[in-house]
């Protein structure tokens, strides 16, 4: 056997710089490149593995480990999970600062390669700088913090453990099934030890896309469940984009006269004016979905997870509709008591809408799709069209930016508050995989990094991030690391002084105003009661060497737009909108845990009513 000595670090690189993904027959680089920050532990180990020359693998370097690891998402999710980035750090507190961005790609179902440093595997020096102890086990480190968030996680305490670790860790990141963030940790001594490998393991690697199909039995139940329904309801989740079953989708429905909601991560698999398309579908979706999906005798969620906005806390639909689902994942399937059917969305649409021509199936819709559709625009022109003597409305902002200033082919990215709850509602996409949300994990912060990997992923298209005071506040240090590396993101803050979204739910329930707004304290009892902060987020990005606008009336914003289109640079809109100015609930309903007993006689009234409401509902 030929082989070829390395040292692990070495190795690793070689690995990842030959493995290739073939999805429907298109063969792509699945590794891109790296994003880190050198640290203690890795520097000398990976980091002079990745200083050669000898691999076409791009290095960018991070400014924060959990911003480079949402940008490293962000590029994944926008390339439909066919090319990930590899995120590496130090140990201790450099890798524990990913483990939310880990988590953040697990709800996702978004591959990306954690590689943090560990601490000796030989123990001799220990304990080292940034070095957790466990009195009780010595193997735990402060990288089994991402055990739990990851999909496969492994420790390389030998150099040939390296070969069995990698050909796992691609395992999971090249299926559709079970990808996520998966974690190899890397101890800094481990890194730099040699090892003869054999030269077969660097050899170009091909994964291949292996679609599932319905089998024969499977087509006919499900075939037989629709046929005797008269009024079916699609939800649209991920799966459906990320199989590219869109033309499947959009065939079906219009053969079928089936209509359909989103998911946040199935919006602009479709285009919003499709006939069919419905729009958000839950507890942040369009009266039309929510309407359609009440009335319904069966849903049929394919691609979806099925959480808790999806299906407004399980009451969106009757409960007497029956519930099927197709996935490739199944844990999804089973989800909601549904009866699942394992199969790849594009192949699975197919297959049923050939046998249901076959039974000449038609859905009992007459005019309600068309009718409920009419109904939403209004709202929609209602929505945008609020105007208030004390400032803009966030719902005015979002029509403004959507239908007259935005291009329609570029991508928006949002993430946590409530501008992700806004836009699954208002935000008509009619260009595919133009809508970019993380939502899964609703994770304050993702928004500027996961755009920046979105501009990674998709360079010729503009890129507009919209995000919160608060958002931004979070985490939005990969600004520098866009502007060093001449990446051009459009960011656009909605400041509305806070938390605003919690601050809505707070109240819903009952609850008095109490520490969601960034006002100042006026003396040592006040309970931040005082006035609101005046923040300029124009002149963060001017300091950094961005372009920083301001804007407080629509005609500002109109005068500012075409400064954003025309640089070639990062730029910045920052746009006081008045809280509590975002859209409301459709038909919907969201079950939180609201105190049983309280002082506050809403409070008590609100989880009433909550308990009232679950017993109404599916109870698994």
């Amino acid at each position: 056997m030929k082989t070829i000595k390395l040292t692990m670090a070495q190795a690793l690189v070689k690995f990842l710089d030959n493995q290739y993904l073939n999805f429907d027959g298109e063969e792509i680089k699945f590794v891109e490149g790296f994003i880190g920050i050198f640290g203690h532990g890795i520097v000398v180990g990976l980091g002079e593995a990745l200083e050669d020359k000898s691999h076409s693998l791009k290095f960018i370097q991070g400014k924060s480990e959990q911003g480079m690891a949402h940008i490293a998402m962000g590029y994944a999710k926008q390339k439909k999970r066919r090319q990930i980035m590899a995120v590496t750090s130090s140990i201790g507190p450099g890798a524990l600062n990913m483990v939310t961005a880990a988590g953040t790609a697990t709800a996702n179902r978004i591959p990306v390669l954690f590689l943090p440093a560990d601490s000796y595997g030989n123990r001799q020096p220990d304990p080292v700088l940034q070095q957790i102890e466990q009195s009780t086990d010595h193997n735990i480190t402060a990288n089994d913090a991402f055990k739990p968030v990851s999909k496969y996680w492994d420790r390389v305490v030998r150099p040939e453990q390296l070969m069995t670790a990698m050909i796992n860790a691609m395992r999971i990141l090249t299926n559709p099934a079970e990808t996520g963030a998966v974690t190899v940790c890397l101890p800094q001594d481990v890194q730099g030890e040699a090892y003869d490998y054999p030269v077969e393991f660097f050899e170009k690697r091909v994964h291949f896309n292996q679609r599932r199909c319905l089998d024969d039995a499977a087509l006919k139940r499900f075939a037989d469940k629709i046929s005797a329904k008269k009024k079916p309801f699609i939800i649209c989740g991920g799966g459906v984009k990320y199989s590219e079953a869109g033309e499947e989708l959009k065939a079906f429905c219009s053969e079928f006269n089936i209509p359909f909601g989103e998911t946040q991560a199935g919006k602009s698999t479709l285009p919003a004016d499709n006939e069919y398309n419905l729009g958000g579908a839950g507890v942040t979706g369009t009266l039309a979905a929510n309407k359609i999906a009440k009335d319904a005798d069966v849903i049929i969620g394919i691609g979806t997870r099925l959480n808790d906005f999806c299906t407004s806390s399980k009451s969106a639909y009757n409960a007497d509709a029956e519930m099927l689902t197709i996935n490739i994942n199944d844990m999804d399937a089973y989800k909601m008591n549904a009866d699942p059917y394992f199969g790849d969305a594009k192949l699975s649409l197919k297959q049923l809408s050939a046998e249901l021509k076959k039974r000449g199936y038609k859905s009992g819709y007459t005019t309600e799709i068309k009718d409920v559709r009419a109904e939403w625009a209004k709202e929609l022109d209602r929505l945008f069209s609020i105007e208030l003597k004390d400032g803009l409305a966030q719902s005015t902002v979002l029509g403004l930016l959507s239908r007259e200033l935005v291009e329609k082919d570029s991508i928006m990215v949002t993430a946590s508050g409530s501008l992700p709850s806004d836009c699954q509602r208002v935000w008509n996409t009619n260009s595919h995989n133009a809508y970019h949300a993380e939502y899964a994990f609703s994770c304050m912060g993702y928004e500027i990094a996961g755009a920046i990997g979105a501009k990674l992923a998709e360079p010729d298209k503009e890129v507009y991030v919209l995000v919160g005071d608060g958002g931004f506040l979070m985490l939005h240090t990969e600004i520098i690391t866009a502007l060093q590396e001449g990446i051009k993101i459009n960011i656009i803050v909605l400041d509305n002084s806070g938390f605003q979204c919690i601050h809505n739910l707070q109240r819903s329930q009952g609850i008095p105003s109490f520490a969601n707004e960034f006002r100042y304290r006026e003396d040592s009892t006040d309970r931040l009661t005082g006035k609101c902060l005046d923040i300029n987020f124009a002149d963060v990005v001017n300091a950094y060497g961005g372009n920083g606008f301001s804007a407080k009336t629509a005609d500002e914003i109109k005068a500012v737009f075409p400064e954003l289109k025309k640089s070639d640079r990062l730029n910045l809109m920052d746009i006081k909108v008045l809280p509590g100015t975002m859209t409301e609930g459709y038909e919907a309903w969201w079950r939180v845990g609201t105190a049983q007993v309280s002082s506050h006689d809403e409070v008590v009234k609100a989880a009433e009513k909550i308990k009232d409401m679950s017993s109404n509902i599916k109870q698994f």
